[in-house]
């Protein structure tokens, strides 16, 4: 017999999910996805007529604020001739390698900390302490113990990633429904079981969830670690435009990062709705 926890959840829901209406302004009500993605695109065409209208308008002196038209240019010129693309492709290395890093050993310390309570209560009063420590207080050491190599950068990434993770995992596991642990135990499980095949596919979707956002968080880790001792990156590029006072080099950095987030965002949720459908129940 299953003991799945998406099984379990599936079966102890009673409430079918509600049905996307026409777009109102009510709490908790879902948008039909051509209206959800039509709000979406209209902010940013509201964003960026509201930046072309005071740049082109001389609202803001272009010397501060650089024009769209100026960006798109300078973007293309730091592609074509400058090896921009490199510096793109360092940064998301790094970002993936030191997020990796830190998710594959937070991962297992996290389910463990969720689910068995003297693991939690040995880790936790570090884990709380040391997830406060702003990342980028360590670059002086990190420079001074591994130089400004890679291992600098990704160990930044890992700090900043690595104990929010933990925490964020454990909570997540420790949350577990305590309907679907009584009905596990009731159908036989025991202690393993009860880890493997009802904690961790319970809190799966909520993890994945964890796993997109503290990687949003990893992205603001690498360009404070490309600012200072880097000689590649966007954030390399943005620490070199800023003396040269090109804003339309900085702002086009800028975007590039959150192009690259939200296309990893994106992925990241479906993903998560192809793995856990049932995480949708009463959505």
């Amino acid at each position: 017999m299953r003991l799945d926890a998406p099984a379990l959840a599936t079966a102890t829901t009673e409430a079918s999910p509600p049905r996307p209406r026409p777009w109102r302004l009510r709490p908790l009500v879902p948008v039909a996805a051509p209206t959800r993605i039509a709000l979406g695109a209209a902010f940013f065409v509201l964003f960026f007529a509201v930046w072309a209208a005071v740049t082109f308008g001389g609202v803001v002196p272009k010397t501060f604020l650089a024009d769209p038209l100026a960006m798109l240019a300078s973007g293309w010129r730091l592609i074509s001739q400058f090896g921009f693309l490199h510096d793109i492709g360092m940064t998301v290395w790094r970002v993936l390698g030191g997020f990796a890093i830190a998710a594959a050993i937070a991962l297992p310390l996290g389910v463990a900390m969720g689910a068995y309570k003297p693991i939690e209560a040995f880790f936790e009063p570090f884990v709380s302490f040391a997830r406060y420590l702003p990342a980028s207080a360590f670059i002086p050491l990190l420079i001074l113990w591994a130089g400004i190599g890679e291992a600098q950068k990704l160990a930044v990434i890992f700090i900043g990633s690595f104990f929010q993770l933990v925490l964020m995992i454990a909570v997540a596991v420790g949350n577990a429904r305590r309907d679907l642990v009584e009905a596990a135990y009731t159908l036989g499980a025991n202690d393993r079981t009860l880890v493997t095949r009802v904690l961790i596919p319970g809190a799966a979707p909520e993890i994945a969830e964890i796993l997109r956002m503290v990687l949003g968080w990893a992205w603001t880790y690498v360009i404070v670690a490309e600012l200072i001792g880097a000689s590649s990156g966007i954030g390399h590029m943005i620490t070199d435009s800023q003396a040269l006072l090109a804003t339309d080099q900085i702002i086009f950095g800028i975007i590039v990062i959150g192009l690259i987030g939200l296309v990893s965002d994106f992925a990241f949720k479906a993903l998560n709705r192809r793995l856990f459908p049932w995480a949708l129940l009463g959505r």
